[in-house]
């Protein structure tokens, strides 16, 4: 699929998230399964909103950003230019709160627990149980259950380590 070709995003995407029948992530009638995300790119960038079409085996998807007017077109994210794409709880989330990196010996593990060090220094610590060397990526959820982070998936090439604890 190229970027930006037609079939790639709705013509009027908020309407289509917002159509009758669908349901919303919880269940409820009257919207859209959406996920709410961070895209957080490799050069720094940070795009926060909503997306029902993020998938791992595409080169692209969409958000409706958090805030934007409505009408406003939804903004296309190439995922090889992200480090992660974050599902988050909330977009504020608290900013003074610094997630646990360890893991907790009174927790079951029903996944790997893994370390990814990303090029610019970040440290993450969760489980996986998608990781495999020549991917371009997979998902992680953090060790830490009180964070603002649901799962997070980790874009390889923006990685500078990976190692299974």
């Amino acid at each position: 699929m190229e970027v930006g070709s037609a079939d790639t995003i709705p013509t009027d995407y908020a309407t289509t998230l917002a159509a009758p029948g669908r349901l919303r992530r919880d269940g409820s009638p009257g919207g859209s399964p959406l996920n709410k995300v961070v895209a957080r790119y490799a050069d720094g960038r940070v795009v926060k909103g909503n997306t029902a079409n993020f998938h791992p085996a595409k080169d692209v998807f969409h958000v409706a950003e958090a805030g934007a007017p409505p009408g406003t077109p939804p903004v296309e994210v190439v995922t090889s230019e992200l480090k992660a794409l974050i599902f988050v709880r909330d977009f504020a989330g608290d900013p003074s709160r610094v997630d646990r990196n360890e893991l907790d010996p009174a927790r079951p593990l029903a996944d790997r627990p893994i370390r990814v060090e990303f090029k610019d220094g970040e440290v993450m610590v969760g489980l996986t149980a998608g990781y495999q060397p020549g991917r371009r990526g997979f998902f992680l959820e953090p060790v830490d259950g009180a964070s603002n982070v649901e799962r997070c998936y980790v874009v390889v090439a923006a990685t500078q380590e990976i190692n299974y604890l």
